[in-house]
């Protein structure tokens, strides 16, 4: 054995010296190893979040060719230089050679300076023994290995198929179906052999690398045209290309030679010490990612726009849609890993594995459970925040809208306050300067109430933290400014009209009546007219129908609005009629106001028109409100059945592991089918996000038609794929150990109608009690030990420790009981079968 390993060593793991000569002179075959080797680089590069474009230029500097030597063997080569000289470009690339060196390849013409300088066939040259070491020296199949290993296993694998012949690593393969041919051995679900033709290599070859790169993660390193168009495809290439699909189907090839194995006991702790490390850097990687996303969620700081916190939102459902769903999947992969490897460290009668302090299977289940509560928090505060940017939003709108109103209202008062009009005035004039005055003073205390709610909105805005609250305090200083401002000069200049008011005699009621009343009725439209266009914003159709049932109290209204109308221009008319009947000069305007009639009018014609355009808003309002309620119950609908369904599921699948007849592989083949037929209810959980998204887009926040939330079903549904993946894990483990310990099918039936009897009897050994520790997957010395293992039962036969399974009820499983034995057909069947093995007193 290890004289031919020395000489697959001399043959393959040195650089073959007439590689300038010959290997790389034709472009073809220099085309394909760029290509392939390329892939194969990045194909483990990719494990540590990089990539290569041209291979001659990035591993130049030598910091990611020491990189891809870490990756390819699991090992800390020295720190590199991070200086951009050629010096230090030199070292570190010296560094990966002696690393190279290390491992027992020979480096012929292979030097620091031509790798730094970009040498094409140097580099291509050092890459290929790179992977001679590392990816081919290491196949061995029955007594033969690197080379001759691969192209045997090729061989044994591919023997059953028509038109498949492989000899050799170049023309063998150039029609594609060697390539097919191993991936339907391993996956036959994968490509469909028999439609395959002989005379078609470009789809057998881009077939084959299409399923590959898609299914088996080996990415696609040749090019269908370049193999058939070259006479002799690059036999590294072929090689580098094949050697994946070696490593690709090693787990299915060890499966199949599990009882040579077995005795090799060397190599049987080697990949017990590669699943301890594949554990720990996986559980590592794991709880990276989630120490890096639990800040994220965690990140309360709030946005000042609604764009920018919808963008927040759709960022966390891309979360939930595309970077979620793999951890949970390797989550769950992690704690199958875990059992396998303690099942055959078990096999192997080794200590259980004890992974790092902090990552336990309990540890990341923690740490999951930190993640998916920093989850809900983030959701539920990017709704709260959603909210409060929508009231701001109304807020900040119904202020600028008031402002702008009262501004208006506002414009030339103050100048009109300070006149001095009256000193020249006649004494109608005064008389109607002052009458005019009051009708003011009433208009000013009419607009006290907008000023208050301007205030009070300013106010609300400063509460909620409003982004842009240093200028809506500006403006509202203003105008609480102009305010004061305006009831002074209206108090002073009263002042001064109740002194010429001595003065004065006589006084024009008409024009008093109609400024008193036209002033409140122009107010009251001028309200009605703010209010039939103010925004609003409702959840429920019950708050529609309460606008809907206020705007039709308002438009009862109107009838008697009408009237007050009439009668204010029927006083406009009165005075026309005196004017005319007694020649009074009225110069055409009233003293007292400076609403018109016509003015009322056009007012009075916009508030009719404003009131059809509210009821359409109202109406369109109250038909998004059925379309939301509508969806409301199209979630619940499918919400109410599907999360029964999850949880009845969940219940029959703990029937069915308690409750398994039959073989082993029986209950496995059923476990898989009932597997399937969860897998194909996947459409309707997607069904239900599709609408759950229709939900959020439609900012609906509460749905009374159900108690289930996405939330719940998500969980229900990942929880019942770990449950059956874990069931599933548990009988393959049982087979492993039945196949291990050559149990026959017999005895494990009566194994196992023997342990049927331990959940309803208690039972004790005839010769003499023996006290057992009921502690799951933990074996003390010096005991006999029952394990969570059903249906399974072996001897510990290094420390004549016996196994056996039991029924553990829920809460019981995880803390120490007592049993006592006491069944001698049971005891004497043990000797029979188990006597060599371990003496029980």
């Amino acid at each position: 054995m290890d004289h031919h390993y020395d000489g697959q060593h001399n043959d393959y793991m040195q650089p073959e010296e007439d590689w300038d000569r010959d290997l790389l002179l034709d472009p073809a075959w220099e085309k394909q190893q760029r290509k392939t080797f390329t892939a194969w680089c990045n194909s483990h590069l990719r494990k540590a979040g990089t990539q290569i474009e041209n291979i001659d230029e990035d591993f130049r500097d030598g910091l990611k060719l020491m990189l891809l030597l870490e990756v390819i063997s699991g090992e800390r080569l020295p720190k590199p230089e991070r200086g951009k000289m050629r010096v230090h470009k030199i070292s570190n690339v010296n560094k990966a050679l002696d690393f190279i060196a290390s491992k027992g390849v020979k480096l012929v013409s292979i030097g620091a300076e031509e790798i730094v300088d970009g040498n094409a066939k140097m580099t291509l040259g050092m890459i290929w023994t790179i992977i001679l070491r590392f990816a081919i020296q290491d196949i061995s199949v029955e007594e033969t290995s690197a080379k001759e290993g691969l192209l045997l296993w090729c061989q044994r694998k591919t023997a059953p198929y028509k038109n498949v012949n492989i000899q050799n690593f170049h023309i063998s393969w150039k029609d594609g179906l060697g390539f097919c041919a191993l991936i339907h051995r391993h996956r036959p679900e994968l490509i469909d052999y028999g439609k395959l033709r002989k005379d078609d290599p470009l789809t057998n070859l881009n077939t084959a690398f299409d399923v590959a790169e898609r299914f088996l993660d080996i990415p696609k390193m040749l090019d269908a045209e370049d193999i058939v168009g070259t006479a002799r495809p690059d036999e590294k290439a072929i090689m580098t290309y094949v050697s994946s699909f070696y490593h690709a189907f090693s787990g299915a090839q060890k499966a199949e030679t599990a009882a040579n194995r077995i005795c090799k006991v060397l190599a049987v702790n080697q990949e017990n010490e590669q699943l301890m490390e594949d554990y720990e850097k996986l559980a590592s990687d794991l709880l990276e990612w989630i120490r890096r996303t639990i800040p994220w969620l965690e990140n309360r700081a709030p946005e000042n726009t609604m764009q920018a916190m919808q963008q927040k939102l759709e960022d966390f459902r891309d979360y939930r849609r595309q970077h979620k769903p793999p951890k949970v999947q390797e989550k769950c992969q992690l704690e199958i890993n875990f059992n396998t490897l303690q099942t055959k460290l078990r096999l192997s009668n080794r200590p259980a594995f004890m992974p790092s302090e902090g990552k336990m299977v309990s540890d990341i289940n923690k740490a999951w459970g930190g993640l998916e509560h920093a989850e809900k928090g983030y959701e539920e505060w990017m709704l709260n925040e959603i909210r409060r940017l929508e009231r701001l939003d109304h807020l900040a709108e119904k202020f600028r809208q008031k402002a702008s109103i009262h501004e208006a209202w506002t414009e030339g008062k103050e100048t009109m306050l300070q006149k001095k009009d009256y000193e020249t005035a006649s004494l109608s004039e005064i008389k109607a300067l002052l009458k005019k005055h009051e009708a003011f003073e009433s208009d000013l205390a009419a607009h006290q109430d907008r000023v208050e709610q301007i205030a009070a909105i300013a106010q609300e805005l400063n509460e909620l933290n409003y982004y842009d609250s240093p200028s809506v305090n500006a403006r509202c200083q203003r105008i609480c400014d102009q305010w004061d401002n305006l009831g002074a000069l209206t108090q002073k200049r009263r002042e001064a009209l109740e002194r010429t008011e001595k003065l004065l005699e006589t006084i024009d009621q008409l024009y008093l009546e109609y400024a008193k009343r036209a002033a409140p009725f122009n107010n009251w439209m001028e309200g009605a007219m703010e209010d039939l266009q103010d925004t609003f914003i409702v959840h429920t159709i019950e708050e529609i129908q309460g606008l809907t049932s206020a705007h039709e109290q308002f438009k009862a209204t109107l009838p008697e609005a009408d009237k007050e109308r009439q009668a204010i221009l029927g006083i406009h008319n009165e005075v026309s009629k005196i004017a005319q009947t007694y020649h009074v000069n009225m110069s055409g305007t009233n003293p007292y106001t400076a609403i018109s009639p016509q003015e009322i009018n056009n007012k009075w014609d916009h508030v009719r028109q404003l009131v059809p355009r509210r009821d359409q808003a109202l109406m369109e309002e109250h038909a998004r409100q059925q379309q939301n309620e509508r969806l409301r119950k199209q979630f619940a609908a499918q919400a109410n059945v599907i999360g029964p369904w999850i949880q009845t599921k969940m219940q029959e699948i703990g029937r069915i592991a308690i409750e398994m007849h039959g073989t082993l592989e029986d209950q496995i083949n059923h476990l898989r089918q009932y597997e399937k037929s969860i897998v194909n209810y996947k459409p309707k959980i997607d069904q239900l996000e599709s609408d759950h998204q229709q939900i959020q887009e439609a900012l609906i926040f509460d749905n009374k038609h159900t108690n289930y939330t996405m939330e719940h079903i998500r969980v229900g549904w990942e929880q019942l794929l770990t449950t059956i993946a874990r069931t599933i894990n548990e009988v393959e483990n049982q087979i492993l150990t039945r196949d291990a310990k050559g149990i026959s099918q017999e005895q494990m039936n009566e194994f196992r109608n023997s342990f049927n009897h331990f959940d309803r009897v208690s039972l004790t050994l005839s010769i003499k009690p023996i006290v057992v520790s009921v502690t799951p997957n933990i074996v003390h010395e010096g005991r006999l030990v029952i394990a969570c293992l059903p249906t399974i039962l072996y001897i510990q036969t290094a420390r004549s420790q016996l196994l056996c399974p039991q029924s553990v009820k829920p809460g019981v499983a995880n803390r120490p009981s007592i049993l006592k034995l006491q069944v001698p057909r049971f005891l004497s069947t043990l000797k029979g079968h188990y006597s060599h093995h371990t003496t029980l007193a």
